[in-house]
């Protein structure tokens, strides 16, 4: 059985959230770093170029091919993340992450919001498979991006809205 790591809920009749958490072997500045730093993001989710402060834009290129503008919103480290992508369009979506010690471990959540449902579950398997890469990425390995989005997409599919 696959473990699932997400869940996605409505927030209106057209937009939902995709939220997806996971708890990695490594300690809160190490995560912080690693979701971040453009040399790290790079080997996990997605090369970003830009203005890297509160309120910078930046330019983003995801594993997922999809490109396009954001804004830093927050950056609070260690703890908190938050970018909006596509700011002033109709298909802007806010992303946040947020990240808890837990004793030599770190737990972090990612929450989308703002995605159009009809496509929802394929975000869903869409961040499930970077976290992995994450988990991956800070044991030396290699990205599984693509194959594990294959098999999850079919798994969030069959998922209920909460």
């Amino acid at each position: 059985m696959t473990r699932i790591l997400g869940s996605m809920r409505r927030i209106d009749e057209k937009r939902g959230a995709v939220r997806v958490e996971d708890v990695y072997d490594t300690d809160i500045a190490d995560l912080w770093s690693a979701i971040t730093e453009p040399h790290r993001l790079a080997r996990w989710i997605a090369t970003v170029e830009g203005d890297l402060r509160v309120g910078g834009t930046v330019q983003t290129q995801f594993t997922s091919t999809w490109q396009g503008p954001g804004r830093i919103d927050v950056c609070e480290a260690p703890n908190h993340l938050m970018v909006t992508m596509e700011p002033g369009t109709d298909d802007e979506a806010v992303i946040e992450a947020v990240l808890t010690a837990e004793g030599a471990r770190t737990r972090l959540v990612v929450e989308e919001r703002g995605l159009p449902l009809d496509v929802l579950y394929k975000h869903g398997a869409g961040w499930q498979a970077p976290i992995e890469d994450l988990a991956r990425h800070l044991d030396g390995g290699e990205s599984m991006w693509k194959a594990r989005w294959e098999q999850l997409t079919p798994v969030y599919e069959t998922l209920a809205l909460s």
